[in-house]
């Protein structure tokens, strides 16, 4: 650490005056951040961290540096992107400034300016200029997240592309669609379904998260069994570096092996790399006729036999969805008895295709799964009866709520086969800890979200139980070979366990690539990647 003089290294929370790079033109101060616990009920404040957890269990551990602007940096930092933005674009109002200080998950805390970009020059200039003079930038979509991913956690320039939403180009003979990273993902797939064409990542949040965002966290959703991620979709994009440059990579073609695969590198890079500014997705036809089966059992062990069994019989459907006794509990309590499905088990199994290829592939899926023992059993045709089952099923994460508990949402993934295994584990830890632990989710291809249902936060003595279950679930999930995140992100949220998921050859790769790409750590400081 850098001796301050008398003999006194800096620690953490210490605060000491600097001058920025360019002579005179802003005055701040530098903060070294204590190694804080991230996790509360309601927005905290990055700031009220520093006394409440300065000695607590660390989860960053790496001591890291904040940008902190006093009111005169802030106004004289407003006033220069003013000179060269615009006042449309700039906003210093509190009304701004709280809207884009936090995501859906617990932490807050608010930049010094919002930045409303409205094309890939505005992000080319302000990266530029908050590289020039070492100010944090962090990048916003919608701000739906659940890992504190866009959180501004150093100040600085909240970069807002929401306001980037257009709709380029859609172009069915070339199988593509062309967007701002500020459209919303079930607007493209409404615009594309009109045309008879299919987007297919359906993140839960398709009516409120936008592209840019779901590039960010490479997100998913129940189709992802058969139709892939965010990533499958992704043939181009044209990326802001933080020195300002624009890159284009990849383009319009379903086949491209020309250099490295610089799109593969820019999606899930949470923002720490670049500023997408425009994508270039793969579109594909939309299947004419679908059809799903809701399968009630009684134990969880049948369930996920009839998962494997499934499959391994030749089928492949768009969605295989499983939820544990403890989420049908809450559901029959929030919905009624009569209308969440019978059993300490549910399935559901959603196909797609051309009509009369589904009708005969649902009677053969029912028939199977008759036979693998379920309780009950109800079949749906078309779209309209889809839906009724579909909203039984996002009916789920209501039903927890209900509870009157608070859900810690966990989107981890296990190898298919660990299933039974993931959810005897997650009675260990409610015998362990105390706390009703919900289990659902994409059985397909193993992404289950494991919900620790703890009654408050604000408690101390509960808030240490709880990190402790939570650390227990992510080591487990590390030793079984899964993934701490499959769909949200590491962010904030899930720094603690960065180091233990990623090998230390890996971890130097990542390190790597931002050093070269941000080597000023601007681009959203304070996250996994310091």
């Amino acid at each position: 650490m850098r001796n301050l003089g008398a003999n006194r290294e800096l620690m953490p929370c210490d605060v000491i005056p600097v001058r920025m790079r360019d002579e005179g033109a802003f005055d701040a101060k530098v903060r070294i951040e204590p190694q804080i616990r991230l996790r509360e009920v309601n927005p905290v404040s990055m700031n009220d961290f520093d006394e409440r957890w300065r000695h607590d269990e660390p989860i960053l551990r790496i001591a890291q540096v904040r940008w902190m602007a006093n009111s005169a940096t802030m106004a004289s930092l407003a006033d220069q992107l003013l000179s060269f933005l615009g006042p449309d674009r700039v906003s210093t109002t509190q009304a701004d400034l709280s809207t884009h200080s936090t995501d859906k998950w617990f932490a807050s805390h608010p930049p010094e300016v919002v930045v409303h970009t409205q094309n890939v020059e505005d992000v080319s200039q302000t990266l530029r200029f908050a590289n020039e003079h070492g100010i944090p930038v962090t990048p916003q979509g919608a701000r739906v997240g659940y890992v504190g991913g866009c959180v501004p956690s150093r100040g600085g320039i909240a970069l807002s592309l929401a306001k980037m939403n257009r709709i380029i180009e859609i172009k069915t003979e070339d199988g593509i669609a062309i967007v701002e990273p500020g459209v919303i993902t079930g607007h493209l797939q409404a615009a594309v379904r009109q045309l008879g064409w299919f987007y297919p990542p359906d993140p839960a949040s398709l009516k409120e998260c936008s592209l840019g965002g779901n590039i960010a966290t490479n997100a998913g959703g129940p189709r992802c069994l058969k139709y892939g991620v965010t990533r499958h979709y992704v043939l181009g994009l044209q990326v802001v570096l933080a020195d300002g440059s624009i890159v284009e990579a990849g383009g319009r073609c379903h086949k491209n092996k020309t250099g490295f695969d610089l799109v593969g590198l820019m999606v899930g890079s949470e923002g720490l790399l670049g500023v997408v500014t425009q994508a270039t997705l793969r579109i594909i036809p939309h299947p004419p006729m679908r059809a799903m089966l809701s399968a009630g059992f009684r134990s969880f062990v049948e369930a996920a036999n009839a998962v494997q069994r499934i499959l391994g019989s030749g089928f492949l459907p768009s969605a295989l969805e499983i939820a544990d006794k403890f989420t049908l509990r809450a559901a029959r309590d929030y919905l009624g008895e009569s209308v969440a499905p019978q059993g300490d088990a549910h399935l559901l199994v959603e196909i797609d295709g051309q009509a009369d290829s589904v009708k005969n592939e649902l009677h053969l899926l029912a028939k199977l799964v008759r036979e693998l023992g379920c309780i009950c059993l109800e079949e749906a045709m078309g779209e309209e009866a889809c839906e009724a089952f579909w909203k039984l099923r996002r009916e789920f994460s209501y039903s927890l709520r209900n509870t009157g508990l608070i859900k810690l949402n966990e989107d981890i993934v296990v190898p298919r086969s660990r299933l039974v295994e993931l959810v005897n584990f997650a009675e260990h830890l409610q015998n362990e800890f105390g706390f009703p632990v919900a289990c659902f989710g994409h059985a397909g291809d193993g992404n289950i979200h494991v919900n620790i249902m703890v009654p408050s936060m604000d408690d101390p003595p509960m808030r240490e139980k709880a990190e402790a279950a939570l650390n227990c679930l992510f080591h487990q999930i590390i030793d079984w070979k899964g993934a701490i995140t499959g769909e949200h992100g590491i962010g904030i949220a899930k720094a603690r366990w960065y180091p233990h998921a990623i090998p230390a050859a890996a971890r130097t790769m990542h390190t790597a690539l931002k050093k070269a790409l941000d080597p000023n750590g601007i681009l959203n400081p304070g996250k996994f990647i310091s």
